[in-house]
């Protein structure tokens, strides 16, 4: 997993309108990078709705917020719909991405062993460096946690 103080790497995804979206394309800004399992699942629905009812700070603090799975732009797009998402859903159907932020392991449900994305998020600073690490994500307090962060980052700089 990329940790704390080291280059985020760098991806191309098109959103859920079809739009390509870089992270060189945010140079110069703060960006929250938050991986999520599956679109309107419960977990990720309340972890979206979280910042999405937050979106209005994370403008004013200047962030761009990017939540990435796998699932489809088609599936993107009826996600944004149905919850009035204000940001951008990225789709890594080939899982390249998931694979270099090191979120693409080996989970458990009810005892059964597979694949998936861990919930987790990266905070990124203007310059590309991931500022902080957030693992083992709690979708209800995610967005009021990252705001409470950002702001002190940004009084320190």
């Amino acid at each position: 997993m990329v940790s704390a103080g080291k280059k985020a790497p760098s991806f191309k995804l098109f959103d859920q309108s079809g739009t390509p979206h870089s992270l060189a394309d945010e140079s110069g800004k703060w960006v929250l990078l938050y991986f999520y399992p599956k679109d309107d699942t419960p977990g990720c629905t309340k972890e979206a709705c979280s910042i999405r009812d937050n979106f209005s700070k994370f403008k004013k603090l200047n962030v761009t917020v990017f939540g990435v799975s796998a699932d489809s732009i088609k599936s993107h797009a009826k996600f944004v719909e149905k919850y009035e998402l204000p940001f951008i859903l990225l789709a890594d159907i080939d899982k390249k991405i998931v694979a270099k932020y090191g979120v693409w392991a080996d989970k458990k449900f009810m005892g059964r062993e597979y694949k998936g994305i861990l919930r987790t998020s990266f905070l990124i600073d203007p310059e590309g460096i991931v500022a902080k690490v957030y693992e083992n994500v709690k979708p209800e307090q995610h967005a009021d946690e990252i705001l409470s962060d950002l702001k002190n980052f940004q009084k320190s700089r």
